[in-house]
């Protein structure tokens, strides 16, 4: 059984930073893509980041290009996202979530998912 355990959500002013992590546990994930996703408030669940089991390859949606940098930490079991220059928009419940496959799928989809951490973008 895995279980992802999502930290470091918070309230931060509009242009300020927060790195989520996700620790893992259950079982190694050091051989699966794993990946970051969020749900604002009356709003659908949104892919964010993914990334490839060895790190090499990252994929992130437009909106949070060269503002988030998602990595990981195969000893650790651990996955972070880091975020800068936040925007009220990047306000939501941020999920991390794991593939059974190594490389991140084409539809980003994901086999487990962590409960959450909500971050709160203030303007």
């Amino acid at each position: 059984q895995v279980q992802l355990v999502e930290s470091g959500g918070g309230l931060v002013q509009a242009g300020g930073s927060l790195r989520l992590s996700c620790a893992a546990s259950g079982r190694t994930l050091s051989t699966n893509a794993m990946g970051w996703f969020r749900q604002a408030p009356g709003k659908e669940r949104e892919f964010v980041a993914a990334i490839s089991w060895t790190g090499a390859y990252t994929y992130y949606r437009d909106s949070v290009k060269g503002r988030f940098t998602i990595s990981r930490d195969n000893a650790k079991n651990t996955l972070y996202l880091q975020m800068n220059t936040l925007k009220p928009e990047d306000t939501g419940v941020y999920y991390c979530a794991a593939s059974t496959t190594s490389s991140v799928r084409g539809d980003y989809g994901m086999d487990y998912w962590g409960k959450g951490t909500l971050v709160t973008v203030s303007s």
